[in-house]
């Protein structure tokens, strides 16, 4: 059976070459995807001069420096000015040299200290072999706001992957101030230690730190309020759980709620909110279906994905955001997203008061959609890992 992983080291002819071998296209949606006839899209390059080496994430620093920072990941960092005709790009932080990369191992993330504008530090979650263990690293750099000095790394917390796949990689910080780190089940095929599900394993979570104080023994602290502080052989640093491979994460600006969008195994792509203490279900089920065991399993006390969708639409989900610009803005409060494999960019409406979903077809990436980054005033941006271009929406 497919393993239903985000292969983002292969180019995207190969993703779908196995894919279409090994995946057995038995669900269907059970949510109707409409196409927006009346607003449709073209994806053009928003940079047309810049180009980067398999970019894996973009995000401001929030500083008002009308800057964009591409994670390329080999173990870069690279920025730019955010201008149509920006032609060049300058080295932010290199730290290729202690980084493993390929396949879904590397330099995965980034968040900005909600003040970077006045202490410069800035977090990143990268992959690195450690006396021949894989792991998985989070890690704090002081920058001068131009660049990056390597030599500041601070590692707050690792935690060893058993195979090479689901890493998970997103970082953000909440509106509370602390840092949400999202990890994968640790990989292979259908999380066979059922890390997910164990509160007492990092992987398969959403933690929740603090980065401003220290207890002793770490470089961080437990906020107060985390749901598993106090549960006998849990990690403290748990917030939710039962995730299989939480490739993207964002916080919408608007409201700060939490979106995830976790990869499925074999049959579904869900689209999550973050509750505190949630269990999102994996392995026991793949979105609104069960996997183990596959037929009568037991959901109760399992939250259900706000939206999922099956391998007819497409077989690795990337996140992106709830949208909050104003130059598309007949998509304000949607949560834009698509899919690494298919390529399909889509809006998402959700009523969370019904908890009723619209889901409308926007367009088609050619090449492989990795990520998407979002500016200062709320625009966003698609990450074509295949091309090394930073790409738009444009209204036909």
């Amino acid at each position: 059976m497919k393993n239903h992983s985000k292969s983002i080291g292969i180019f995207v002819a190969l993703g779908l070459t196995a894919a279409g071998l090994s995946c057995s296209d038995k669900t269907k949606d059970t949510d109707p995807i409409t196409v927006d006839s009346s607003a449709t899209f073209t994806v053009t390059d928003a940079f047309p001069s810049l180009t980067f080496s398999s970019p894996v994430e973009m995000m401001h620093s929030g500083d008002r420096s009308n800057r964009l920072f591409v994670v390329e990941q080999r173990g870069l960092v690279k920025v730019f000015r955010n201008e149509p005709g920006a032609s060049t790009s300058e080295t932010f932080l290199n730290i290729s040299g202690r980084v493993t990369s390929g396949g879904e191992t590397g330099l995965l993330g980034i968040a900005f200290h909600p003040d970077f504008k006045s202490n410069g530090q800035f977090f990143v979650n990268y992959t690195r072999r450690q006396n021949s263990q894989l792991q998985s690293v989070i890690a704090r750099f002081q920058s001068n706001k131009t660049t990056a000095d390597a030599n500041s790394e601070e590692i707050l917390l690792t935690y060893d992957q058993p195979y090479s796949n689901h890493n998970g990689g997103a970082l953000l910080f909440g509106k509370d101030g602390f840092l949400y780190i999202a990890t994968g089940d640790g990989g292979s095929g259908g999380d066979p230690q059922n890390y997910a599900q164990n509160l007492g394993s990092l992987l398969g979570k959403i933690l929740r730190i603090d980065v401003n104080t220290k207890e002793p023994g770490l470089n961080y602290a437990i906020p107060a309020d985390n749901p598993f502080k106090m549960t006998a052989n849990a990690r403290p640093e748990i917030y939710a759980y039962g995730l299989r491979n939480p490739w993207k994460m964002t916080a919408d600006r608007g409201n700060g709620q939490i979106w995830i969008a976790d990869v499925g195994q074999n049959a579904r792509e869900e689209i999550d909110i973050l509750e505190r203490g949630g269990n999102y279900g994996w392995r026991i089920a793949e979105g609104r279906e069960c996997y183990n065991p596959n037929t009568n399993c037991n959901r109760t006390g399992l939250l259900e994905p706000v939206f999922d969708y099956g391998t007819n639409e497409g077989r690795s989900i990337t996140g992106g955001y709830v949208y909050r610009g104003t130059k598309l803005a007949h998509l304000k409060g949607k949560y834009i997203y698509g899919d690494y494999v298919s390529g399909k960019i889509w809006a998402l409406q959700y009523n969370e008061s019904t908890k009723q979903t619209s889901n409308t077809s926007l367009a088609q990436l050619l090449g492989s959609l990795s990520s998407f980054g979002e500016d200062e005033a709320g625009e966003l941006y698609l990450l074509n890992h295949q091309s090394g271009k930073i790409q738009q929406l444009t209204k036909r």
